[in-house]
Protein backbone atom coordinates (compact mmCIF):
# COMPACT_ATOMS: atom_id res chain seq x y z
CA UNK A 1 0.00 0.00 0.00
CA UNK A 2 2.73 2.34 0.94
CA UNK A 3 4.56 1.57 -2.40
CA UNK A 4 1.69 2.51 -4.48
CA UNK A 5 1.15 6.01 -2.42
CA UNK A 6 4.76 6.68 -2.51
CA UNK A 7 4.97 7.59 -6.32
CA UNK A 8 1.78 9.98 -6.27
CA UNK A 9 2.67 12.07 -3.10
CA UNK A 10 6.25 12.57 -5.44
CA UNK A 11 4.25 13.69 -8.19
CA UNK A 12 2.43 15.81 -6.30
CA UNK A 13 4.95 17.58 -4.61
CA UNK A 14 6.46 17.60 -7.68
CA UNK A 15 3.51 19.49 -9.45
CA UNK A 16 3.59 21.89 -6.20
CA UNK A 17 7.34 23.12 -6.85
CA UNK A 18 6.56 23.76 -10.34
CA UNK A 19 3.39 25.81 -9.28
CA UNK A 20 5.70 27.35 -6.96
CA UNK A 21 8.57 27.97 -9.79
CA UNK A 22 5.90 29.40 -12.11
CA UNK A 23 4.63 32.26 -9.86
CA UNK A 24 7.98 33.28 -8.86
CA UNK A 25 8.65 33.63 -12.67
CA UNK A 26 5.81 35.49 -13.34
CA UNK A 27 6.60 37.89 -9.81
CA UNK A 28 10.07 38.50 -10.89
CA UNK A 29 9.03 39.00 -14.61
CA UNK A 30 6.32 41.37 -13.44
CA UNK A 31 9.52 42.94 -10.86
CA UNK A 32 11.25 43.41 -14.06
CA UNK A 33 9.51 45.34 -15.83
CA UNK A 34 7.75 47.47 -12.98
CA UNK A 35 8.61 50.83 -14.97
CA UNK A 36 6.46 50.15 -17.49
CA UNK A 37 3.52 50.51 -15.82
CA UNK A 38 3.32 53.90 -14.12
CA UNK A 39 3.01 54.74 -18.30
CA UNK A 40 0.09 52.32 -19.12
CA UNK A 41 -1.35 53.34 -15.51
CA UNK A 42 -3.62 56.38 -16.79
CA UNK A 43 -5.00 54.31 -19.40
CA UNK A 44 -6.09 51.26 -17.33
CA UNK A 45 -7.41 53.87 -14.71
CA UNK A 46 -9.59 55.20 -17.26
CA UNK A 47 -10.24 51.30 -18.51
CA UNK A 48 -11.28 50.27 -15.29
CA UNK A 49 -13.34 53.84 -14.03
CA UNK A 50 -15.24 54.03 -17.69
CA UNK A 51 -15.78 51.15 -19.30
CA UNK A 52 -15.01 47.98 -17.25
CA UNK A 53 -17.41 49.07 -14.11
CA UNK A 54 -19.90 50.56 -16.08
CA UNK A 55 -20.09 47.40 -18.30
CA UNK A 56 -20.18 44.74 -15.69
CA UNK A 57 -22.38 47.09 -13.66
CA UNK A 58 -24.78 46.86 -16.38
CA UNK A 59 -24.77 43.65 -16.66
CA UNK A 60 -25.60 43.14 -13.21
CA UNK A 61 -28.36 45.58 -13.49
CA UNK A 62 -29.57 43.89 -16.32
CA UNK A 63 -31.08 40.77 -13.75
CA UNK A 64 -32.61 43.59 -11.56
CA UNK A 65 -36.28 45.96 -11.76
CA UNK A 66 -34.66 48.94 -11.01
CA UNK A 67 -37.15 52.30 -11.52
CA UNK A 68 -34.49 54.62 -9.98
CA UNK A 69 -36.14 55.30 -7.14
CA UNK A 70 -36.21 51.65 -5.19
CA UNK A 71 -33.56 49.79 -4.36
CA UNK A 72 -32.74 47.66 -7.02
CA UNK A 73 -34.34 43.89 -6.65
CA UNK A 74 -33.16 41.02 -8.25
CA UNK A 75 -35.53 39.61 -10.58
CA UNK A 76 -33.53 36.77 -12.88
CA UNK A 77 -34.16 36.47 -16.61
CA UNK A 78 -37.60 38.61 -16.52
CA UNK A 79 -36.11 41.35 -18.20
CA UNK A 80 -34.58 39.20 -21.17
CA UNK A 81 -38.09 37.20 -21.11
CA UNK A 82 -40.11 40.14 -21.81
CA UNK A 83 -37.93 41.22 -24.13
CA UNK A 84 -38.19 38.08 -26.44
CA UNK A 85 -41.85 37.58 -25.85
CA UNK A 86 -43.67 40.31 -24.91
CA UNK A 87 -42.01 43.88 -25.94
CA UNK A 88 -44.02 44.25 -29.36
CA UNK A 89 -42.60 47.19 -30.27
CA UNK A 90 -38.86 45.88 -30.06
CA UNK A 91 -40.10 42.62 -32.23
CA UNK A 92 -42.32 44.37 -34.49
CA UNK A 93 -40.21 47.53 -35.06
CA UNK A 94 -37.31 47.90 -33.61
CA UNK A 95 -35.27 44.81 -33.99
CA UNK A 96 -36.59 44.67 -37.69
CA UNK A 97 -35.86 48.60 -38.44
CA UNK A 98 -32.18 48.29 -36.71
CA UNK A 99 -31.44 45.53 -38.90
CA UNK A 100 -32.36 46.51 -42.15
CA UNK A 101 -30.96 49.97 -41.24
CA UNK A 102 -27.24 48.36 -39.92
CA UNK A 103 -27.12 46.00 -43.11
CA UNK A 104 -27.60 48.78 -45.65
CA UNK A 105 -25.63 52.10 -43.59
CA UNK A 106 -23.02 49.50 -42.15
CA UNK A 107 -21.57 47.70 -45.17
CA UNK A 108 -22.79 50.73 -47.83
CA UNK A 109 -21.08 53.12 -45.96
CA UNK A 110 -18.04 50.63 -45.66
CA UNK A 111 -17.88 50.62 -49.44
CA UNK A 112 -18.38 53.95 -50.40
CA UNK A 113 -15.72 55.02 -48.06
CA UNK A 114 -13.25 52.55 -49.41
CA UNK A 115 -14.00 53.35 -52.84
CA UNK A 116 -14.11 56.88 -52.59
CA UNK A 117 -10.26 56.78 -50.07
CA UNK A 118 -9.14 54.38 -53.60
CA UNK A 119 -10.54 57.52 -55.98
CA UNK A 120 -8.93 60.18 -54.13
CA UNK A 121 -5.71 57.88 -53.51
CA UNK A 122 -5.40 58.18 -57.32
CA UNK A 123 -6.03 62.50 -57.73
CA UNK A 124 -3.14 64.71 -58.06
CA UNK A 125 -1.78 66.01 -54.48
CA UNK A 126 -3.26 69.47 -55.14
CA UNK A 127 -7.05 68.37 -55.42
CA UNK A 128 -6.62 65.06 -53.55
CA UNK A 129 -6.48 67.45 -49.68
CA UNK A 130 -9.80 69.83 -51.27
CA UNK A 131 -11.56 66.79 -52.11
CA UNK A 132 -10.66 64.97 -48.88
CA UNK A 133 -11.65 67.97 -47.24
CA UNK A 134 -15.13 68.11 -48.18
CA UNK A 135 -15.95 64.28 -47.72
CA UNK A 136 -14.52 64.86 -44.26
CA UNK A 137 -16.84 67.74 -43.48
CA UNK A 138 -20.28 66.46 -43.02
CA UNK A 139 -19.09 63.42 -40.27
CA UNK A 140 -18.28 67.03 -38.31
CA UNK A 141 -21.41 68.79 -39.37
CA UNK A 142 -24.02 66.21 -36.96
CA UNK A 143 -27.23 68.30 -36.09
CA UNK A 144 -26.09 72.34 -37.90
CA UNK A 145 -26.26 70.18 -41.23
CA UNK A 146 -29.21 68.57 -40.33
CA UNK A 147 -30.84 71.63 -39.50
CA UNK A 148 -29.56 73.77 -42.30
CA UNK A 149 -29.41 71.29 -45.33
CA UNK A 150 -31.48 68.29 -44.94
CA UNK A 151 -34.61 69.60 -43.20
CA UNK A 152 -35.50 72.10 -45.79
CA UNK A 153 -34.12 69.69 -48.75
CA UNK A 154 -36.48 67.26 -47.63
CA UNK A 155 -39.35 69.17 -46.07
CA UNK A 156 -42.76 67.70 -46.89
CA UNK A 157 -44.61 70.62 -48.62
CA UNK A 158 -44.31 72.66 -51.86
CA UNK A 159 -41.49 74.68 -51.09
CA UNK A 160 -38.89 71.75 -49.65
CA UNK A 161 -35.84 71.78 -52.02
CA UNK A 162 -36.42 68.41 -53.46
CA UNK A 163 -40.63 68.37 -54.06
CA UNK A 164 -40.08 71.88 -55.81
CA UNK A 165 -37.76 70.17 -58.22
CA UNK A 166 -39.05 67.00 -58.78
CA UNK A 167 -42.63 69.11 -59.29
CA UNK A 168 -41.05 71.56 -61.79
CA UNK A 169 -39.73 68.93 -63.61
CA UNK A 170 -42.79 66.72 -63.67
CA UNK A 171 -41.72 63.90 -62.29
CA UNK A 172 -44.20 64.01 -59.22
CA UNK A 173 -47.59 65.79 -58.87
CA UNK A 174 -48.12 66.46 -55.19
CA UNK A 175 -45.38 66.63 -52.69
CA UNK A 176 -43.57 63.51 -51.20
CA UNK A 177 -43.43 63.14 -47.53
CA UNK A 178 -39.82 62.04 -46.95
CA UNK A 179 -39.66 62.13 -43.41
CA UNK A 180 -43.06 62.09 -42.36
CA UNK A 181 -44.11 59.00 -43.99
CA UNK A 182 -43.73 55.47 -43.34
CA UNK A 183 -42.84 54.35 -46.91
CA UNK A 184 -39.97 56.90 -47.17
CA UNK A 185 -38.59 57.81 -43.88
CA UNK A 186 -36.07 54.74 -43.79
CA UNK A 187 -35.04 55.77 -47.02
CA UNK A 188 -34.18 59.25 -45.72
CA UNK A 189 -32.14 58.01 -42.97
CA UNK A 190 -30.24 55.56 -45.11
CA UNK A 191 -29.93 58.78 -47.75
CA UNK A 192 -28.47 61.15 -44.55
CA UNK A 193 -26.57 58.54 -42.88
CA UNK A 194 -24.32 58.00 -45.75
CA UNK A 195 -23.93 60.88 -46.79
CA UNK A 196 -22.03 61.52 -43.30
CA UNK A 197 -20.45 58.77 -42.71
CA UNK A 198 -17.13 59.53 -44.19
CA UNK A 199 -15.72 59.86 -41.15
CA UNK A 200 -12.64 58.45 -39.24
CA UNK A 201 -12.56 55.27 -40.45
CA UNK A 202 -12.68 56.98 -44.39
CA UNK A 203 -9.34 58.88 -43.34
CA UNK A 204 -7.51 55.53 -41.84
CA UNK A 205 -8.18 53.88 -45.46
CA UNK A 206 -7.30 57.35 -47.25
CA UNK A 207 -3.94 57.00 -44.89
CA UNK A 208 -3.51 53.00 -45.94
CA UNK A 209 -3.96 53.54 -49.23
CA UNK A 210 -1.85 56.35 -49.83
CA UNK A 211 1.04 54.20 -47.46
CA UNK A 212 1.11 51.33 -49.70
CA UNK A 213 4.61 50.42 -51.40
CA UNK A 214 4.37 51.54 -55.11
CA UNK A 215 6.60 49.13 -55.73
CA UNK A 216 4.13 46.40 -54.94
CA UNK A 217 2.37 47.55 -57.74
CA UNK A 218 5.46 47.57 -59.90
CA UNK A 219 5.79 43.69 -58.74
CA UNK A 220 2.08 43.02 -59.50
CA UNK A 221 2.30 44.17 -62.94
CA UNK A 222 5.42 42.16 -64.12
CA UNK A 223 4.19 39.36 -62.10
CA UNK A 224 0.58 39.60 -64.33
CA UNK A 225 -1.52 41.92 -63.09
CA UNK A 226 -3.26 44.18 -65.45
CA UNK A 227 -6.33 45.59 -64.35
CA UNK A 228 -7.03 48.23 -61.67
CA UNK A 229 -9.64 45.77 -59.96
CA UNK A 230 -7.02 43.46 -59.92
CA UNK A 231 -4.38 45.89 -58.15
CA UNK A 232 -7.35 46.41 -55.68
CA UNK A 233 -8.17 42.73 -55.15
CA UNK A 234 -4.36 41.80 -55.04
CA UNK A 235 -2.34 44.55 -53.26
CA UNK A 236 -4.12 47.57 -51.94
CA UNK A 237 -6.90 45.88 -50.18
CA UNK A 238 -4.38 42.94 -48.46
CA UNK A 239 -1.60 45.49 -47.79
CA UNK A 240 -4.18 47.62 -45.58
CA UNK A 241 -6.03 45.06 -43.71
CA UNK A 242 -5.32 46.97 -40.18
CA UNK A 243 -6.92 50.25 -41.88
CA UNK A 244 -10.00 47.91 -43.50
CA UNK A 245 -10.68 46.39 -39.50
CA UNK A 246 -10.35 50.12 -38.07
CA UNK A 247 -12.80 51.28 -40.72
CA UNK A 248 -15.32 48.50 -40.18
CA UNK A 249 -14.99 49.13 -36.61
CA UNK A 250 -15.88 52.63 -37.06
CA UNK A 251 -18.95 51.92 -40.15
CA UNK A 252 -20.53 49.40 -37.03
CA UNK A 253 -20.53 51.77 -34.22
CA UNK A 254 -21.73 54.63 -36.70
CA UNK A 255 -24.70 52.78 -37.83
CA UNK A 256 -25.61 52.14 -34.11
CA UNK A 257 -25.07 55.71 -33.49
CA UNK A 258 -26.92 56.96 -36.47
CA UNK A 259 -30.02 55.30 -35.22
CA UNK A 260 -31.90 58.62 -33.54
CA UNK A 261 -31.40 60.04 -36.79
CA UNK A 262 -35.43 59.34 -37.56
CA UNK A 263 -36.80 61.75 -34.78
CA UNK A 264 -34.16 64.57 -36.17
CA UNK A 265 -35.47 64.54 -39.19
CA UNK A 266 -39.28 63.62 -39.01
CA UNK A 267 -39.37 65.39 -35.59
CA UNK A 268 -41.20 63.45 -33.96
CA UNK A 269 -40.74 60.76 -31.25
CA UNK A 270 -41.89 58.16 -31.96
CA UNK A 271 -41.24 58.35 -35.96
CA UNK A 272 -44.25 58.02 -37.42
CA UNK A 273 -45.82 54.29 -37.16
CA UNK A 274 -42.55 53.67 -36.00
CA UNK A 275 -40.71 53.31 -38.81
CA UNK A 276 -37.53 54.66 -38.02
CA UNK A 277 -37.64 53.11 -34.69
CA UNK A 278 -34.19 51.35 -33.50
CA UNK A 279 -33.26 49.41 -30.45
CA UNK A 280 -31.05 52.78 -29.25
CA UNK A 281 -34.85 54.88 -29.68
CA UNK A 282 -36.42 51.43 -27.43
CA UNK A 283 -33.31 51.60 -24.98
CA UNK A 284 -34.36 56.15 -24.63
CA UNK A 285 -37.93 55.34 -24.59
CA UNK A 286 -37.74 52.86 -21.24
CA UNK A 287 -34.66 54.39 -20.17
CA UNK A 288 -35.26 58.22 -20.08
CA UNK A 289 -39.38 58.36 -20.31
CA UNK A 290 -40.27 55.35 -18.61
CA UNK A 291 -37.74 54.82 -15.90
CA UNK A 292 -37.18 51.24 -16.67
CA UNK A 293 -33.89 51.14 -16.29
CA UNK A 294 -33.09 47.69 -15.70
CA UNK A 295 -35.06 46.64 -18.78
CA UNK A 296 -32.91 49.64 -20.61
CA UNK A 297 -30.21 48.30 -19.16
CA UNK A 298 -31.04 44.60 -20.14
CA UNK A 299 -31.48 45.50 -23.88
CA UNK A 300 -28.18 47.72 -23.97
CA UNK A 301 -26.58 44.42 -22.88
CA UNK A 302 -27.95 43.09 -25.53
CA UNK A 303 -27.14 45.70 -28.17
CA UNK A 304 -23.68 45.69 -27.16
CA UNK A 305 -23.36 41.67 -27.42
CA UNK A 306 -24.54 42.33 -31.12
CA UNK A 307 -21.77 44.86 -31.75
CA UNK A 308 -18.81 42.62 -30.47
CA UNK A 309 -20.16 39.21 -32.60
CA UNK A 310 -19.86 42.22 -35.55
CA UNK A 311 -16.63 43.51 -34.41
CA UNK A 312 -15.50 39.95 -33.92
CA UNK A 313 -16.91 38.87 -37.27
CA UNK A 314 -14.73 42.20 -38.94
CA UNK A 315 -11.67 41.23 -37.35
CA UNK A 316 -12.23 37.46 -38.69
CA UNK A 317 -12.31 39.40 -42.58
CA UNK A 318 -10.07 41.92 -42.07
CA UNK A 319 -7.50 40.89 -39.08
CA UNK A 320 -3.85 40.20 -39.50
CA UNK A 321 -3.06 37.10 -39.01
CA UNK A 322 -0.43 35.51 -36.97
CA UNK A 323 2.91 35.54 -38.92
CA UNK A 324 1.68 37.57 -41.21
Amino acid sequence: MLNHEAPVLQNAHTSTMKLKKRWVDALKTLWAYRASYLFIAPFMACFIIFILIPVLSAIVLSFMYYNALETPRFIGWDNFRYMLSQDLLLIKYALPNTITFALIVGPGGYVCAFLLAWLISILPGIYRKWFTLALYTPSLAGLVAMSIIWTPLLSSDRIGYLNSFLLNAGLISEPVLWVTSKEHLMQSMVLVTLWKSMGIGFLAMLAGILNVNPELYEAGRLDGIRSRLEEIWYITIPSTKPQMLFGAVMAIVGAIQSSGIGSSLSGMNPTPQYAGHMIVSQIDDYGFKRFELGYATALSVVLLLIVYLANKLANKLFGTKEGE
